[in-house]
Order: structure tokens, then C-alpha cells, then sequence
């Protein structure tokens, strides 16, 4: 078999190593590790979700009957996924808690009621890693904090991921996506730049984009932990990753151009400041004229690049300006403000008839590198995206048909699987609480009556 795959050409080598419709024939990398997601809303949430995507366990506890707050925090409720659990059949769940709680089991549990405490500390004892969000300090008020778990299981791995860190004059301040990003840095270049008719305003990401990428971060530490544990100390591990602190990661060269030159970036909207052409420019033409959907009908956008001196010259003089070819013939030169500013409405003059399908083919005809800039529907319909099984209808075996992001990597041998999206609050007490803590279901009964689960 190896031989015959060796002889493949490369694209059918990936495709028959990472064939995506052969996935639940193979075994999980995280098989038999059990995690507590302790969390709510996307930082925590998505750690435990990507470990769940690997094969973990992953057992989710929420409040009692309405579950955590991100079930109930975005629009559209026509599009809920419905019922939110079987004491509120009426209310849904938010199609953003999706995301970032896939292959989860969810149980419910009010972490304050003293009954409570002995269900916690009985998973404590059974698990391997635990993750929680909550405002720092909290579990140690409740009791549950890492000494206590420590005491019941020394093998645990907990990490404790919010905003601002466990320590700092900055500790308890409240933080989310949005907040971290303004603290870490990151805003102070990322939007229009000064002269435009924003006057050099900051463009915040529509997404939780700091949380899905500091919750990944938070799993690979936890994995860390785990190999420590498993092979060198057999002991468990408590650390914390500040959303925050993930914010000034994403700085890239700002903070050590300013230690070594004093220089602070500032934004540039959508072209580059250290190379040129490198950037987004507006076409004039929508692509779909007779569209009644506002994604459609805008003019589109295209990246284009072309910094290389060969490539500049190509672009320019298709654009009908070899002129500017030969004023900036080389990039030093071209990439000054002053030259960007001369560059690019040239490039979009010639743009201002085309669609953005348009000018990719016209492009990509005299080998310049450009890229459209797709919607969601667009994006949801290339082929190169449904072909990988990046994105794709899944069938739920709660919810029914579900058009959802799947794992983003390959892995040859133990690959990564979305199970099911999400499930409905406390739908796994009855499972996980007899199969993990001993609980008979007239015990189950008589809590959930009582709200302690």
C-alpha cells in the first residue's frame, strides 16, 4: 500500500491520505482523554471544542436549563437552532454558539449549591484537563478553584484563560474580543488611513477573531501540559493565557520597530506598508447588477500584487500608466506614501468598468497575482473549500442539515471530526452523570428538579 501511495502523483497522494469521506474509519489522536469545559461564551469554549475535535472527551458544563450566555447573544432568531434544552422548548440557541462547541457532551451543574460541589469534584477526579473562563478568582471563591482540584486529582491540567491575566494592576478588568484588541495594540493600525473619508479611523473585525485564536493557543498549552504529565512528571500542570496578552502577540514587528527606531506603526488601510503593490482595490462594477441581496449587489474588491520591479512594470503598463512603471521603477521608491498614493487610484481607475471576476481573469491573463475578495455565499460555494471539506453541509443528528465550518487540518493516521455541532443544554446529564459519577436516574431526577444540575 505505502508503495503504491509513493507512486502517486502529490494532489492524489493528499487526497487519498487525507480522504475526507474515510475519516470516522480511523482512529482519534486524543482517544480516552477526558476534559472539563468549565466556560462560556468563545475564548474557553473553543479550547476545549478543538480538543474535542482531536478525540477528547469533552464534557461541557453550563447553568441549569438556559445554559451559558453565548447561547442567547447574537441575531436572527428565525434561525436558532431550537429547542435550547426540554424545559425551555420555546427558546433556541444562537447559531454563534456553534463554532466554537463542537463534539461536545453538555451537562448542567450550579457550581454553588453545596450538593453540587461533590458531582464537580467526583469528574474532577475522572478527568484529565479541565479549561474555565470565568472572571479570575471565581472558582476560588466557590471553593473548586486549582488547589481543590489539585488535592482530588494531582494529575489534573486546568488552564484559566481570560481577558487580562490571573495577576497585573489590570486583573479584574472586564474584557471580551473587542476590548482586547483595543488594550493589546492591535487597532492602532488596522483600518482606513488619515486622509480618507474615515480620517484615519480604526476597523474593528467583525468576528470573535481574538478569541478563536487565543482559544487555540489555550489547547495547544493544555497539550503541553498533557505530554509533561504522561511523559516526564506524571504530575498535572495549572497555567493561565491572557486573551490580552494573545492581542500584543499579533502586533508582529510594531512593538520591536519602536524598541529599536521609536517609530510607532499607524494604519494604512488597505494597502501595505512594506510592500507595494500589495493591496486591496475597489472595482466599479458589482457582479451581480440584478441581485436584490446587498452582499451582491456592492461593487467588488480585489487584491493585487505585484512588488516585484518585473511585475510593477507588467501592472503599470497594463493599466495604461507605464509612466509610473518607470517613476517608480524600484521599490524603495514605490513604496513610499506619497508613491502608494499615485499607485493605487491609478489601478483603480482602470477598475472602475470591471467586475472583480473580471479583473482577476485580465490579471491572472498577464501573470499578476490577484485574488477576489469573496462574501460568505461566495465562499460557501467554491469548490476549492467543499472539495477539502473545509466547509460543507453536515448532517446533525440533532438539528438536522447544517451548513458549518469542519476541522481545519489534515491528519494522515488519527484525523480530526466534526461529530455534531452542539447539543441542547443538559441534554448528556443522563448519560454522563450515570456512566462518569454513579448517578441513578431517580438521583438525576430529584437534582435537576432542584436545579443543582
Amino acid at each position: 500500500m505505502t508503495e503504491h501511495l509513493d507512486k502517486l502523483p502529490f494532489e492524489d497522494y493528499c487526497k487519498t491520505i487525507f480522504n475526507k469521506d474515510a475519516l470516522f474509519d480511523k482512529p482519534e489522536a486524543l482517544n480516552g482523554y477526558r476534559v472539563l469545559s468549565c466556560t462560556q461564551y468563545i475564548l474557553g469554549p473553543c479550547a476545549a471544542a478543538y480538543l474535542g475535535e482531536l478525540g477528547a472527551e469533552v464534557i461541557k458544563i453550563e447553568v441549569p436549563r438556559l445554559g451559558e450566555p453565548m447561547r442567547h447573544c447574537s441575531p436572527y432568531n428565525e434561525t436558532w437552532f431550537y429547542p435550547v434544552s426540554r424545559w425551555n422548548p420555546g427558546r433556541g440557541t444562537s447559531p454563534a454558539f456553534q463554532g466554537a462547541n463542537h463534539n461536545e457532551y453538555f451537562v448542567t451543574l450550579d457550581y454553588r449549591k453545596p450538593e453540587a460541589k461533590e458531582i464537580f469534584y467526583n469528574m474532577v477526579q475522572k478527568s484529565d484537563a479541565m479549561v474555565w473562563n470565568y472572571r479570575p478568582g471565581t472558582f476560588d471563591r466557590w471553593k473548586i478553584g486549582y488547589g481543590a482540584c489539585k488535592e482530588v486529582n494531582p494529575r489534573i491540567v486546568l488552564a484559566w484563560c481570560g481577558g487580562f491575566g490571573g495577576f497585573g494592576p489590570g486583573r479584574n478588568w472586564a474584557s471580551y474580543d473587542i476590548l482586547g484588541q483595543a488594550k493589546g495594540g492591535v487597532f492602532s493600525f488596522t483600518g482606513h488611513r488619515a486622509g480618507r473619508a474615515s480620517a484615519g479611523f480604526p476597523s474593528k473585525h467583525t468576528t470573535w477573531i481574538m478569541d478563536y485564536s487565543v482559544g487555540m493557543l489555550v489547547s495547544t498549552a493544555m497539550l503541553a501540559g498533557l505530554y509533561w504529565r504522561d511523559t516526564v512528571s506524571g504530575l498535572g500542570n495549572y497555567f493561565e493565557c491572557s486573551q490580552v496578552q494573545g492581542s500584543t502577540r499579533y502586533t508582529e514587528y510594531a512593538l520591536p520597530l519602536w524598541g529599536r527606531t521609536g517609530v510607532v506603526r499607524m494604519r494604512w488601510g488597505n494597502w501595505d506598508t512594506e510592500i507595494c503593490v500589495n493591496g486591496i482595490c475597489a472595482c466599479g462594477l458589482s457582479s451581480h447588477p440584478h441581485s436584490d441581496h446587498p452582499a451582491e449587489k456592492e461593487e467588488g474588491y480585489i487584491c493585487v500584487q505585484a512588488y516585484t520591479d518585473e511585475d510593477f512594470g507588467k501592472l503599470m503598463n497594463l493599466v495604461g500608466r507605464p509612466d509610473l512603471g518607470k517613476k517608480y521603477h524600484t521599490h524603495d521608491d514605490r513604496v513610499e506614501a506619497k508613491a502608494q498614493e499615485e499607485i493605487y487610484p491609478a489601478i483603480e481607475e482602470f477598475l472602475k468598468d470591471k467586475t472583480k471576476e473580471e479583473a482577476n481573469r485580465i490579471f491572472t491573463s498577464k501573470g499578476i497575482i490577484s485574488q477576489p475578495l469573496l462574501t460568505v455565499l461566495e465562499a460557501a460555494n467554491t469548490d476549492h473549500w467543499l472539495d477539502r471539506g473545509a466547509l460543507g453541509w453536515y448532517d446533525d443528528p440533532y438539528y438536522g442539515d447544517v451548513f458549518t465550518q469542519k476541522v481545519m487540518y489534515k491528519m494522515s493516521e488519527s484525523p480530526p471530526r466534526l461529530k455534531h455541532v452542539h447539543r441542547p443544554v443538559g441534554s448528556d446529564n443522563e448519560e454522563i452523570y450515570q456512566r462518569v459519577c454513579g448517578l441513578s436516574s431517580d438521583q438525576i431526577r430529584e437534582m435537576e428538579a432542584k436545579e443543582v444540575i
